[in-house]
């Protein structure tokens, strides 16, 4: 049974509100959402970590700050749960990875420590592909996600233990976005995931994948609650130096505009040929709805995508392989037992600790980075880079966003992809372009198969115009119910269920 004063979704707007106005204690919110995760938890593994003790324990205190008039933050008792590559003080921060099953980060993501400051309360850690690297979340040393909507197919990846979270439990989560990592499961569990502007959001305590790339941003069951969280992480950061020190625009209160008059650019490239066409008919059907609400639309051309997927694989393969140089077994994380010298020890250390996905992208990165092979393929990828970014900046001078699928399928069964890493890298085609323009972008649910699994929309924007894009999805999910549906194995039942 709910908790009384709480939504029966778990919207995070709505528990803030419910416990500004005395209806809900932070108590009971953090004993509901734990009740959740301790009903459903077990079937999908969409969390790895979940910290019963501790957040009972800051719940309290928020309670008794709020009994003795005291103000403690605009997120006061509000439950949330971060990736597990995102740094702290609370578990492990293992990435799902055996190299660093037990590490304990010395220091918090500045994301968790602004969240906490605000008054939200961690109360658990989410699954992921390993270091973020996967689409599926299989390639975890913990063991896959499975989708909440059928538990028989993939969440998505690598955010997938987010996505999966949020569309059983509620509430807000913090994902990374690499590629898609953050949009793509979000579509696959019917979910909003939000990419924020890269720089628009600290990367300080995210363990790194590929930095140039890599992105922290919610994912929660509707734009509005993306939006508050957004609103609480966003904001240029000393500790990390890719941060943005510009304005952050209220994106809460962004939302609260008319989107009338506003035009959506659509590629005529992500309707091409490989869309399911259960996936554009439902895409199609969400611009008509936008449409009616006043935005007008004009097709556009985005000529460099079909370079975007190779593109993406060879930069993050490269900077992988910088990142991840670092976990060789000598100051921390696993060390294989009895090497017979250093070298063995590396390359025992780094065998054992690094799963197949993982090692796969490091080996193609330190080839493309290889003396001889940096001109031919580093370099031109990043040279194409520009020339993907500069397709949206030219957009973008007729246009005010751009809409397309989120994937070009529905979520697929697990263990169908993974001995083909081609068809698994495939699902990402239409994400990965908004990472290397460093533009935001935003998945929303637009509808479902008739096997009842979610299809997700995308909405790309101008270079740090979150809000716009918030408040477009926003919109959108102001005239459906799509963000409003819950699965089958959504957990219910409060605190001791």
């Amino acid at each position: 049974m709910t908790s009384p004063g709480l939504p029966a979704n778990f919207d995070s707007v709505a528990t803030r509100d419910a416990i500004r106005d005395g209806s809900l204690t932070a108590s009971d919110a953090v004993s509901e959402i734990l009740g959740r995760i301790d009903a459903s938890n077990p079937e999908i593994s969409a969390l790895t970590q979940v910290f019963h003790d501790d957040a009972l324990e800051a719940a309290g205190a928020v309670d008794k700050q709020i009994a003795a008039g005291e103000s403690p933050g605009p997120l006061a008792g509000v439950p949330f749960t971060v990736k597990a590559n995102i740094c702290s003080r609370e578990g492990v921060t293992d990435a799902a990875s055996k190299i660093i099953s037990e590490y304990r980060a010395p220091y918090e993501a500045t994301v968790v420590e602004r969240l906490k400051n605000a008054g939200a309360i961690l109360v658990g850690k989410t699954n992921l592909d390993e270091f973020g690297m996967g689409s599926s979340t299989e390639n975890s040393a913990l063991g896959p996600t499975r989708n909440p909507w059928n538990t028989d197919c993939v969440p998505g990846g690598s955010s997938g233990g987010a996505a999966a979270a949020a569309a059983a439990f509620g509430a807000f989560h913090l994902g990374s976005d690499t590629g898609g990592s953050i949009r793509q499961p979000s579509s696959y569990c019917g979910v909003t995931g939000f990419k924020p502007t890269y720089g628009r959001v600290s990367r300080f305590g995210l363990l790194a994948f590929a930095s140039s790339l890599d992105q922290i941003g919610p994912v929660a069951r509707s734009a509005r609650e993306c939006a508050m969280a957004l609103d609480a992480i966003a904001g240029v950061d000393a500790m990390d130096s890719t941060s943005a020190d510009l304005d952050v625009p209220d994106c809460l209160g962004a939302l609260e505009g008319s989107v009338e008059g506003m035009k959506i650019g659509i590629p005529k490239e992500y309707f091409s040929a490989g869309i399911d066409d259960v996936v554009r008919e439902h895409v199609e059907r969400a611009i008509d709805t936008f449409r009616e609400l006043g935005v007008t639309t004009e097709e556009i051309s985005l000529p460099h995508t079909e370079y975007a997927n190779p593109t993406y694989v060879i930069i993050s393969g490269a900077e992988a392989s910088s990142n991840l140089g670092r976990y060789d077994g000598v100051h921390y994380g696993h060390r294989t037992p009895a090497p017979s010298d250093l070298i063995d020890m590396y390359s025992r250390s780094r065998g054992e600790g690094f799963g197949l996905e993982a090692k796969r992208r490091i080996m193609i990165g330190t080839f493309v980075l290889s003396s001889g092979y940096y001109d031919a393929f580093y370099l031109k990828a990043m040279k194409v880079r520009r020339l993907i970014r500069n397709d949206y900046e030219e957009a973008y001078k007729k246009v005010d966003a751009v809409i397309c699928p989120t994937s070009p399928v529905v979520a697929f069964p697990l263990g169908s992809r993974l001995d083909d890493p081609l068809k698994l890298y495939a699902v990402d085609i239409l994400t990965v372009s908004a990472n290397l323009a460093a533009i935001p972008g935003i998945s929303f649910p637009c509808g479902f198969t008739d096997d009842g699994l979610p299809v997700g929309a995308q909405i790309f924007g101008r270079h740090f115009e979150d809000d716009r894009v918030l408040a477009l999805a926003h919109a959108f999910q102001s005239a459906t119910d799509f963000h409003t549906r819950m699965p089958p194995l959504a957990g219910t039942g409060g605190a001791g269920s």
